[in-house]
């Protein structure tokens, strides 16, 4: 890359499908490409000179195709999501993100019904809100649950960035809810479940650069579920809770916290290889 555009000669190698170019190189042009009309057009005389054999075929493609398509019959526009809600969500999400609400409002109402009974002085918010952004960041990179997938998965903004993105969009839907659920039912603050909502979900991003992201998730989540269940068995908050819950845990998530942000740093290529 020099300056703004593309060189000639990554432009070239690139119309040639030179074997020898570095994976960064290729991801670098591809996101170039998709915003710079200019370097495109570039490509599109590269392909004409370097390789003459494509764009013959492109032509006679176009020619056989174009009869077809002048006879076909257009179907009726239909309304589109705009693209950036498809940027940073999938259709998958949306009832993973509506059941992680529904969650949070079961959790609220047990709390102020039944927390002395079955609880005693831990909160349930509080004891599901370290895993509750888990549902939808499972469904966020997910190959059974999104129809597009492979698609998604081929294009050049692909792998790390978009998984943030869509984790992103997670966690604006997930933590307003918490942080009203705190406020309603006034045994938390924001810290005590914040941080460990964070470790979480930084930990379920690290540990999919190596299972995947899906796994990592359930993974975590059923996992607290073990600690979590003699709770709703037994009737009485297990030690094991009440001290990870603690609020003089909290440098303990933070740390957790930063291991799992520095673990996706590190490992930000293998998301693209997933």
């Amino acid at each position: 890359m020099s300056g703004e555009h593309s060189s000639m000669r990554l432009l070239d190698d690139y119309a040639r499908g030179d074997t020898e170019m570095a994976a960064d190189a290729v991801w670098a042009l591809e996101a170039h490409l998709e915003t710079c009309a200019m370097c495109r057009s570039r490509l599109a005389a590269s392909v004409a000179t370097e390789v003459p054999g494509i764009a013959t075929l492109l032509d006679t493609v176009r020619a056989g195709l174009e009869p077809q398509l002048d006879a076909a019959v257009r179907t009726p526009s239909r309304r589109h999501r705009p693209r950036w809600l498809s940027a940073w969500l999938t259709p998958a999400m949306a009832p993973w993100l509506a059941m992680t609400v529904v969650v949070t409002l079961m959790a609220l109402l047990l709390d102020s019904l039944a927390r002395p009974t079955f609880f005693g002085d831990t909160s349930p918010v509080l004891a599901i809100a370290p895993v509750l952004p888990l549902c939808g960041v499972a469904a966020s990179w997910s190959r059974g649950l999104d129809p597009a997938h492979e698609l998604t998965a081929s294009t050049a903004r692909a792998g790390l960035p978009l998984l943030l993105r869509r984790t992103t969009a997670v966690l604006v839907v997930v933590l307003p809810g918490l942080l009203v659920g705190g406020w309603l039912t006034g045994t938390m603050t924001a810290a005590q479940w914040l941080l460990p909502s964070l470790a979480f979900t930084s930990t379920a991003l690290a540990l999919g650069s190596v299972v995947g992201v899906t796994r990592a998730a359930i993974g975590l989540a059923v996992a607290w579920g073990v600690v979590v269940a003699p709770a709703w068995v037994t009737g009485h908050v297990p030690l094991a809770l009440r001290i990870v819950l603690q609020p003089d845990q909290l440098p303990v998530w933070g740390l957790l916290l930063a291991l799992g942000i520095g673990a996706v740093i590190a490992r930000r290529n293998a998301y693209s290889t997933l």
